[in-house]
């Protein structure tokens, strides 16, 4: 099947014809195959790293996620917010405040979402795996502390604040609340899964094996 087809007619004649449907295969082939080069470029500049979702209270299962440049720009502003923040320091029961703890994850819950939210449109394919794995860590490893604790703790505490004899600290003041080792160990646990999501972002931040 040839594209072009020259001849001569007569001595001052030339004729040239094109084979259309030959150029439009020969068209679709170069687009196919430059798709596919592009392809196999992305695949080979993936990274993976794998991790065990209980730790990071997702799920019971071990997973991998597929990262590449674009990932990490996502991952390093998540840990950076992560780690200038109470939610990625472990919990020091005797100094801390619960209401500032609960301050900073709520703020750093608002800030996460807003970054995945403000990804540009054509970074949302390729950094997927990432996105996905930080909207479960927002919505199944910390939401659920904050819905279950966090509106009756403040109520509870607002209260007893105004209540209080003047010469107690918050700290002294937090550890009345009636269902403090109970909501300390939830905290507690809550807190190491930021912990180990904050290391996650680290090691895909900087590529860390």
């Amino acid at each position: 099947m040839n594209i072009i087809d020259i001849s001569f007619d007569s001595v001052c004649y030339i004729t040239i014809q094109l084979n259309w449907l030959a150029i439009l295969v020969l068209c679709v082939a170069v687009i196919g195959i430059n798709y596919l080069i592009k392809k196999v470029i992305t695949v080979s500049r993936k990274y993976s790293i794998s991790v065990q979702e209980i730790t990071l209270g997702i799920g019971s299962s071990s997973i991998t996620v597929h990262y590449d440049n674009s990932d990490r720009a996502l991952a390093y502003k998540l840990w950076v917010e992560l780690n200038t923040r109470k939610i990625g320091l472990e919990f020091d029961q005797e100094n801390d405040v619960i209401v500032e703890v609960y301050n900073s994850w709520y703020e750093y819950f608002r800030v996460a979402r807003e970054l995945i939210k403000d990804l540009p449109i054509e970074k949302i394919e390729c950094a997927s795996e990432l996105i996905e794995l930080a909207t479960k860590v927002l919505n199944n490893g910390l939401r659920p502390h904050l819905t279950k604790w966090q509106a009756r703790y403040r109520k509870w505490y607002e209260s007893s604040v105004k209540e209080s004899d003047a010469k107690l600290s918050p700290q002294d003041i937090q550890k009345q609340y009636p269902y403090y080792d109970e909501l300390l160990s939830d905290l507690i646990e809550t807190n190491k899964r930021m912990i180990a999501y904050k290391e996650l972002m680290y090691q895909i931040a900087f590529n860390k094996k």
